[in-house]
C-alpha cells in the first residue's frame, strides 16, 4: 500500500533553474564583484558562476526528465540543497555590503562600494565557505556525467504526460450537484448577443468538474435543436492555432482534414460557419496570450447572432484575454452532492442503503474530498472492488490511497496546476506550504512573506517588490491556486487538496512544526507559530540593529500582549536602532494590559529609545504605563504618519501636538483615562490642524 505522500511524491518535482539564473546573476553584480575586492575571492566567486553555468545549462532537460527519471530527481535534490548553501552565502555577501555601506554613509566617506579586504576575520570566513561550495559541485559531477541530459538553448516549457482528452460524450452516468451551474450556463447560451457573451469561460480549479458541466450543456436537447452547428476541442496547454482550427474543422465536418496551411484552414472555417448559428467548446485553455487569440477568433468575427463559445479554464486571466464579460467560476460541491458521487462509483448506487455499515466511514472519507469531483470519483473507484469495513477504515485512518499513474485521476489534475506554473510563481506556491490546511492569510502577509524570503527579487526597489507581489498573488488565485474565504472575503485560504500539492512540491524545503515530526535537516523555511505570547521577553536582541532591510516589525506576540514591560535595560531598545529601518511602515508597541507593579519612568525612556523611521505610516502604542510619550510622537518630521492610535495608556495626562502632522488621516484615542489636556499645535494659530483628518474616534471613560 502507499501513503498519500508516496502516492504524490512524484508531483513533487526539484525546479531550481530559477535559483541557479538569481545566483548566476547576483555573483557576476557590480557590487559583490567590488566588495570582493581580493583577488583570491574573485577568482574563486569566478570558478563558481562558471560552474553554476555549466549546470545550469542541463537544468532545463533535468527538470523535465525527472518525471520519469528518479536517478536525475536525486541529482536536482542534491543540486537544490547546495544552491540553498550557496544563497546564505551571497546573501552573508549583500548583508556585509549593504551594512558596511551604511556605515560609510554615516561617516560622510565618499566611496560608494565599501570592500572586504579590510577584514581579515571576515574574508577567511568566505574564501572557506565559497570553497566548500565549489567542492561539493565538483562532488556531484560524476553523478551528473551519468545522467542522459543535454543541454537546451531555448528552455521549453515543461509539458507532463497527457491525461486522455475528454471528448463531448464523455458524460458520467450520474453527476451530482451541478444542475444550477447548468441552467446558468444554459441562460447564457441562450442570451443575445448584446450581453456581450459570446465567450462564455467556465473557471475552477483542476479536478471541480469544468469539463463535466460543459459535457452536460453540450449535450443538453434544447442545445442540440439551437444551433446549426457544433464543434469540440481539447485546447490543453499547447495553443495551436493551425492545430486548434484544424481540430475545430474536424469536429464540425467529421471527415480528416489534411490541410496545413493556416490561411487556408480559416478560409475554410470562415466559409463553414457563415450564416450559421455554432456552439464551440474549448475545453482546458490555458493561453493567456491575446494575439494568439485573435488569430484564432478571426473566422469567429462575422458571426451570425446567438453563436457561442464555451471555454473551460483554470485561469481568470485566460477569460479576460478573451475578452469575456462573465466568468462562471465553478465551486465545490456540498457534501451531500460529495457523497453520492462517491457513493456511486464507490458501490455504484447513489447511498448506502445495501452497505450500511460503510455509511460512517464512507462520510469520513468524503470529507476528506473537500468537495472536489475528481477526488471523490477516484477514491470511490479505488474501492469499488473492496466493500470491507476493515478494508474502508485502514484507508480512512491511514489515509493510504493505492494509487499508481495509470490508475490515479487526481494525480494528474493536480500535476498541470503546478507544472505550468511559470519557475517564479513555482516557487511563491511552493512557500506557501508552510501554511497549515484551512488557515486564512491576507494577502500583504503572503507578499510581506515572500519578499523576506527573497522570492521577489525580480524588483528593484520597495514600490516595484509590492506591485510585483501583487502581481504574483493575484496570478495563483486566478489559477484557483488559492482561493477567496467564504467566511471573510478579504481573506484566502488554499483547498486541501491544493495544500497537499503544495506540501507535495516543496518536499522538505518547507517545513510545518506540526506535532511531535522532527524538522528536516534540508528545511528553509519553518512555519511561524500563530497564538503566542511575549511574557517571557526581557531584552530585544542586540543583533536586531543588522537587520538594515527589515520592513515589518510587529513587537506583540500575536495575542497576548506582555511583552515591553518587561524590558529592564533601556539600551536594548535603542540597539534596535528602528530609526534606521526606513522601510518599517507600520509599527505597533505593546505593553501588558496588567499594570500592577509597572515602571512608567523605564517605560517612557523604552518608549523613547524605539523611536522609528521618519518613514513611518502607522503606529499604534497599546498598554502604555508612562505618564508622557516620548517626543517623538507626534512630531511633524514624521511627515508621513497616516495613523495613530493610542490605546489603553490609563497614566498619560499630557497629550502631544499631533495636529500638525501633514498626511494623518486616522486618529484613534481610548482608555487615557488620567487625560487633562490637549496641545493640538504648537505651530501659529493660523496654521491649519490636522489638514487630512478623515476619521477621528475618542473614546475615555474616567
Amino acid at each position: 500500500m502507499l501513503s498519500l505522500g508516496g502516492a504524490m511524491s512524484f508531483i513533487g518535482g526539484v525546479f531550481v533553474s530559477k535559483i541557479f539564473d538569481i545566483l548566476i546573476e547576483k555573483l557576476g553584480s557590480s557590487e559583490i564583484v567590488q566588495f570582493a575586492s581580493e583577488k583570491k575571492i574573485q577568482e574563486e566567486l569566478q570558478k563558481l558562476k562558471e560552474e553554476l553555468q555549466d549546470i545550469r545549462a542541463l537544468l532545463d532537460d533535468a527538470e523535465e526528465r525527472q518525471i520519469k527519471d528518479q536517478s536525475v530527481k536525486n541529482w536536482l535534490s542534491e543540486i537544490q540543497n547546495v544552491a540553498y548553501d550557496l544563497d546564505d552565502i551571497v546573501d552573508e555577501l549583500e548583508t556585509e555590503t549593504s551594512r558596511r555601506k551604511l556605515m560609510l554613509e554615516r561617516r560622510g566617506s565618499s566611496s560608494k562600494i565599501p570592500r572586504l579586504i579590510s577584514d581579515p576575520f571576515v574574508f577567511g570566513g568566505m574564501m572557506s565557505k565559497i570553497k566548500d561550495i565549489t567542492a561539493k559541485l565538483k562532488d556531484l559531477e560524476p553523478q551528473r556525467n551519468q545522467l542522459p541530459l543535454r543541454m537546451i538553448d531555448c528552455p521549453k516549457s515543461i509539458r507532463m504526460k497527457e491525461r486522455p482528452q475528454p471528448t463531448s460524450l464523455e458524460i458520467d452516468t450520474q453527476v451530482f450537484g451541478r444542475d444550477k451551474d447548468k441552467e446558468t450556463i444554459l441562460e447564457l447560451v441562450f442570451k443575445s448577443d448584446d450581453e456581450g457573451n459570446f465567450v462564455i469561460p467556465i473557471v475552477g480549479m483542476g479536478g471541480i468538474g469544468k469539463t463535466t458541466l460543459a459535457q452536460l450543456v453540450y449535450n443538453d436537447p434544447t442545445v442540440q435543436n439551437h444551433f446549426d452547428l457544433k464543434a469540440w476541442v481539447c485546447v490543453s496547454d499547447d495553443f495551436d492555432v493551425t492545430r486548434i482550427t484544424k481540430e475545430i474543422l474536424q469536429s464540425l465536418t467529421s471527415e480528416p482534414c489534411d490541410e496545413n496551411n493556416l490561411n487556408s484552414l480559416q478560409e475554410k472555417l470562415k466559409k463553414m460557419l457563415y450564416e450559421k448559428k455554432f456552439l464551440i467548446v474549448l475545453d482546458d485553455v490555458w493561453n493567456e496570450n491575446y494575439h494568439n487569440w485573435t488569430i484564432l477568433q478571426s473566422p469567429f468575427l462575422a458571426t451570425t447572432p446567438g453563436s457561442k463559445i464555451i471555454v473551460t479554464t483554470r485561469s481568470l486571466d485566460v477569460s479576460s484575454t478573451m475578452g469575456a464579460s462573465h466568468a462562471h467560476s465553478l465551486q465545490v460541491l456540498s457534501e451531500d452532492d460529495c457523497l453520492s458521487l462517491f457513493a456511486q462509483h464507490a458501490l455504484g448506487a447513489r447511498d448506502f442503503a445495501g452497505h450500511p455499515n460503510l455509511k460512517e466511514v464512507g462520510e469520513k472519507i468524503v470529507r476528506k474530498c473537500s468537495g472536489l469531483p475528481l477526488a471523490a470519483k477516484t477514491l470511490g473507484g479505488l474501492l469499488r472492488t473492496n466493500v470491507e469495513y476493515d478494508a474502508w477504515t485502514r484507508i480512512l485512518e491511514s489515509e493510504i490511497w493505492k494509487l499508481s499513474d495509470h490508475r490515479c485521476g487526481i494525480i494528474p489534475a493536480l500535476q498541470l496546476s503546478y507544472y505550468h506554473l511559470p519557475p517564479h510563481l513555482k516557487r511563491c506556491f511552493s512557500y506557501c506550504a508552510i501554511f497549515p490546511k484551512d488557515y486564512e492569510f491576507e494577502e500583504k502577509e503572503v507578499i510581506l512573506l515572500w519578499r523576506a524570503e527573497g522570492l521577489l527579487q525580480e524588483a528593484r526597489d520597495k514600490q516595484s517588490i509590492e506591485v510585483l507581489g501583487h502581481e504574483y498573488f493575484k496570478d495563483l488565485l486566478s489559477r484557483s491556486l488559492l482561493q477567496r474565504s467564504n467566511k471573510d472575503r478579504s481573506r484566502f485560504v488554499m483547498h486541501d487538496l491544493i495544500n497537499d500539492l503544495s506540501q507535495s512540491v516543496a518536499g522538505e524545503i518547507c517545513f510545518r512544526i506540526e506535532g511531535d515530526k522532527n524538522i528536516s535537516k534540508h528545511a528553509r523555511h519553518l512555519s511561524y507559530i500563530r497564538g503566542g505570547e511575549c511574557s517571557k521577553l526581557e531584552k530585544l536582541p542586540s543583533e536586531m540593529e543588522n537587520l538594515i532591510n527589515l520592513c515589518y516589525l510587529d513587537i506583540t506576540g500575536a495575542d497576548s500582549l506582555k511583552g515591553l514591560e518587561n524590558v529592564v535595560e533601556t539600551q536594548d531598545a535603542w540597539k534596535a536602532k528602528l530609526h534606521d529601518k526606513v522601510g518599517l511602515e507600520k509599527l505597533e508597541l505593546n505593553w501588558s494590559k496588567d499594570f500592577e507593579n509597572r515602571k512608567g519612568e523605564m517605560e517612557k525612556e523604552v518608549l523613547d529609545l524605539l523611536q522609528p523611521s521618519k518613514k513611518l505610516k502607522e503606529l499604534a502604542i497599546k498598554c502604555y504605563w508612562g505618564s508622557t510619550l516620548a517626543k517623538w510622537v507626534g512630531d511633524s518630521s514624521f511627515s508621513e504618519l497616516k495613523s495613530l492610535c493610542l490605546d489603553n495608556c490609563p497614566n498619560c495626562t499630557p497629550l502631544p501636538s499631533i495636529g500638525q502632522l501633514p498626511l494623518l488621516e486616522n486618529l484613534r484615542i481610548e482608555g487615557l483615562h488620567k487625560w487633562e489636556n490637549w496641545n493640538f499645535c504648537d505651530v501659529d494659530e493660523e496654521a491649519r490642524k490636522f489638514p487630512r483628518l478623515r476619521e477621528l474616534c475618542i473614546m475615555v471613560a474616567h
